[in-house]
């Protein structure tokens, strides 16, 4: 038979499917196993408590123990800890599966380096990088869901920084799917290759959807069900999530407003919500401006109800997305009514509210055991526009509380003449804060008798917070004088 020439057939191209790695990550089972730790300082300590926690048995050769190691050895949190008080010798490491040392100096790493690797034992000599076969990165513990991050030893403090933005961004429920993952694994046996696939699919689907309910028995025969009639899932639950944005400055969301932005399918949000808050979506979210837009055509709120419960009956995961806190003048009761009233399944994720951020900002405690013993929120507009035509003047004069008026500009001046009829001195502190938090925050200082006329023409645009109270003295005092921007010193524009 004739062999065929090979240069004559078409050339296949194989596509690259992984760069470069400056280290292989890999996941040793430690279990029962026996690992060194040389040395008795608090970095051993932390080495050998890593050990411990893999469930491996760890002896630790010290002549003097630190305090932490001393501890460890008593109460290890996993594998025995084995603490010698005296110096190593090449022998000790013989069918030890890992070598860890805090060497006092070079001579003392090269020695243990050198006796690790003649036996062929992974060894790590801590912040030493010349004298390591293998290195420990950081680590985001969901066990038995483990992530590791390297950076080759170039920045440990950076891998440290991404630990801390990924536990922000795995909800710690993960490790129970994972543990029943791990306990349901060996029942699928009797699977073929189609079913499973479609079975683990549809898992870890649902362990997204609902990642803070533990799985239950429920879970298992239903998974199972759809992976046995052929199709890798029914259609999903939908879901809502009501969800605070917070001011503005989008380093004070809550971990779970961004773990429900991350899982989301569609975001309704509106128009107040400072537009970086949405960079921590997943890109394939759908995203629909539907908020009120103050004069302007925007959706009304039995429409943005309706389509709520649509895309929720859909399977869609939604979030409502609101600036602010959802229960704070954000319309959340109507909107929650008409989930309740459509069986759809809702949460709410509370949000750093306008109000918090405005303090933060002014540095100004709302609340002073001496002169302000009540925080009260009031809105500054009806449905109509108008000014509510059932404040409570009695509270809101009250010289021992601090009000915070939301949206205020369109009838400040009605207001203000209402606090002064009723009682209210023209030197009552009062500030009015613009996009709190934000880059472009600006702060108006005053007094009741002049705020109007400081805030007439400045003409600056972006949700507005006023906060009327003797807590607010302290902007008066030199500290604050110095923040004063030099081309406005009569309107007391403080700047961010």
């Amino acid at each position: 038979m004739e062999r065929p020439d090979i240069t004559r057939l078409p050339r296949v191209e194989r596509p690259r499917r992984m760069g470069r790695l400056a280290t292989l990550p890999v996941f040793l089972r430690l279990q029962g196993r026996r690992v060194v730790v040389i040395g008795g300082s608090e970095a051993a300590a932390w080495k050998a408590e890593l050990m411990s926690a893999a469930g491996a048995h760890v002896q630790v050769l010290a002549p003097v123990a630190s305090a932490e190691m001393t501890a460890l050895a008593a109460d290890p949190p996993g594998g025995s800890v084995h603490l010698a008080r005296r110096a190593w010798s090449p022998p000790d490491l013989a069918g030890a599966a890992l070598v860890l040392a805090a060497a006092e100096d070079d001579a003392e790493a090269a020695a243990v380096f050198g006796a690790a690797t003649s036996l062929g034992t992974p060894v790590n000599v801590i912040d030493r990088p010349a004298f390591c076969s293998f290195e420990l990165g950081a680590i985001v513990n969901r066990s038995p869901l483990v992530i590791g991050i390297s950076t080759d030893g170039a920045a440990p403090v950076l891998g440290q920084a991404i630990r801390s933005r990924i536990e922000g961004l795995l909800p710690a429920g993960l490790a129970r799917w994972a543990a029943a993952a791990k306990r349901w694994r060996s029942e699928l046996s009797g699977l073929g290759v189609g079913p499973r696939r479609r079975f683990w699919e549809a898992f870890a689907a649902q362990a997204l959807r609902t990642p803070d309910r533990a799985p239950g028995r429920q879970d298992w025969e239903h998974l199972l069900g759809e992976a046995r009639a052929g199709c890798s899932a029914s259609a999903p639950e939908g879901h809502v999530s009501l969800v605070g944005a917070g001011p503005g400055d989008p380093e004070l969301m809550t971990l779970k407003a961004v773990r429900a932005l991350r899982t989301a399918d569609v975001i309704l949000f509106d128009d107040l919500v400072a537009p970086d808050i949405l960079d921590f979506a997943r890109r394939e979210a759908k995203r629909l401006l539907v908020g009120k837009t103050g004069h302007r055509p925007s959706c009304r709120q039995d429409d943005i109800n309706a389509m709520m419960v649509s895309l929720a009956r859909s399977g869609k995961r939604v979030v409502r997305l609101k600036a602010g806190d959802p229960m704070i003048f954000g319309r959340a009761g109507e909107e929650i009514a008409a989930l309740e009233d459509a069986g759809i399944a809702f949460d709410v994720v509370p949000g750093i509210s306008a109000v918090q951020g405005a303090a933060a900002s002014l540095k100004v405690s709302l609340t002073h055991r001496s002169t302000a013993r009540r925080l009260q929120i009031v809105t500054g507009h009806a449905h109509d526009g108008c000014l509510p035509t059932d404040l409570d003047l009695a509270a809101l004069t009250d010289r021992g509380a601090t009000t915070a008026v939301y949206m205020p500009l369109g009838t400040l001046p009605e207001l203000i003449r209402r606090l002064r009829q009723a009682g209210v001195e023209p030197e009552r502190p009062v500030c009015a804060v613009f996009n709190a938090t934000r880059p472009d925050e600006r702060i108006v200082a005053g007094s009741v008798g002049s705020i109007v006329d400081s805030l007439d023409g400045l003409g600056i645009a972006g949700p507005c917070l006023l906060i009327v109270g003797s807590v607010l003295a302290p902007l008066s005092r030199p500290r604050v004088q110095r923040q004063l921007l030099p081309d406005s010193p009569a309107t007391g524009l403080i700047g961010n």
